[in-house]
């Protein structure tokens, strides 16, 4: 027999709360036109910018850590089924159509699957990291502080080799130095070693002459030199040098030579010329003898003739002149000096 009784009602999913508002259901939201209110304008996050690069790596791995760690919480709660209104479902776009996203949905229904093949908390990992259990945010932080590492041996190498460059060229070039000076030391005791050899050479050579010249006169002061002007010179500058002695010691031939002309002649007195094999003749005048005749060979320190005063002359001497084959006078005491004969 039916009963006339209303059927009991059902539970509502509502409740009043101790406002006396209605109370949301704990099983399922469904946002009606006037719960939802539209969203204007644009939420902006300012940029930050001049972070250091190690702050920045730093943040990466905390967020990458911190993401892996949510990914593996989202993975293991039940999903939530989420219903718009049909106002709403309707105006929505199509989510290919949005920037960025198509490029990664397919027509294809297998392609699905492939895509989620992989639960969120193995993304990045490797399959051996895998097997092992290994955490993606630790996985991934492991792999920063390896490049991180990486990076820093790379720039100590660098700085090593650049340190071992600088050493390299600066030894080279202490070597260069050293070099330069040893050089330089080499060619500056070579130098002083030509010149005392050439120095040497000079003095033998000049004590080679010696031995086959000798000097005028024995025993002498020199009066008178080879230029001096004066009245006393016919010519107004004397032209020989004067050997000053005794009267009658003998005077020697400088050279071997012949003798080319012995006798009086005038303002010089008794003269003997001594003409020398390379033409070169020695005036001897004011003797007081010769001991010598024209066309005699004579040799080096033969006695020619004394020391006198005859002539032109205020006391005795030998007036010694130097001409050369032409007839031109020189200084007798220069020629002496290149004869390795120290007047």
């Amino acid at each position: 027999m039916a009963s006339n009784k209303p059927a009991p009602e059902a539970p509502s999913p509502f409740s009043t709360d101790s406002y006396g508002g209605a109370e949301r259901s704990v099983g399922e939201w469904n946002p009606t036109e006037d719960s939802i209110r539209p969203v204007r304008g644009r939420h902006r996050v300012a940029k930050q910018r001049g972070l250091a690069r190690s702050s920045t790596v730093l943040g990466v791995g905390v967020i990458a850590a911190v993401g892996a760690g949510g990914m593996a919480t989202a993975q293991d709660k039940a999903p939530v089924s989420i219903s718009l209104p049909d106002s709403i479902a309707d105006n929505l776009p199509d989510a290919k159509s949005l920037p960025g996203v198509g490029a990664f949905m397919s027509d294809d229904a297998e392609a699905a699957p492939v895509a989620a093949a992989a639960p969120l908390t193995t993304a990045g990992l490797t399959s051996a990291e895998a097997e092992q259990g290994t955490d993606a945010g630790e996985a991934l932080r492991a792999r920063i502080l390896q490049q991180a590492e990486q990076q820093q041996a790379s720039a100590d190498a660098e700085a090593k080799a650049a340190a071992e460059k600088a050493a390299a060229e600066k030894a080279a070039e202490e070597a260069k130095k050293q070099q330069d000076e040893a050089e330089a030391e080499a060619a500056a005791k070579k130098k002083a070693a030509e010149e005392a050899a050439k120095k040497k050479a000079e003095e033998e050579r000049l004590a080679k002459l010696a031995a086959s010249f000798s000097l005028p006169a024995s025993s002498y002061t020199i009066s008178s030199t080879y230029g001096q002007s004066g009245a006393m010179w016919s010519s107004g500058q004397h032209t020989g040098l004067d050997f000053a002695g005794a009267a009658g010691s003998p005077l020697k031939a400088v050279h071997s030579g012949t003798i080319t002309s012995a006798g009086w002649s005038g303002s010089y007195g008794y003269r003997t010329v001594l003409q020398l094999d390379d033409g070169t003749e020695i005036w001897y005048a004011h003797q007081s003898s010769i001991d010598v005749s024209v066309g005699q060979k004579v040799t080096t320190g033969e006695t020619i003739g004394r020391m006198g005063a005859t002539g032109n002359v205020t006391g005795v001497h030998l007036h010694m002149e130097v001409r050369t084959a032409g007839g031109s006078a020189m200084d007798p005491m220069a020629w002496l000096n290149s004869k390795g004969l120290s007047v």
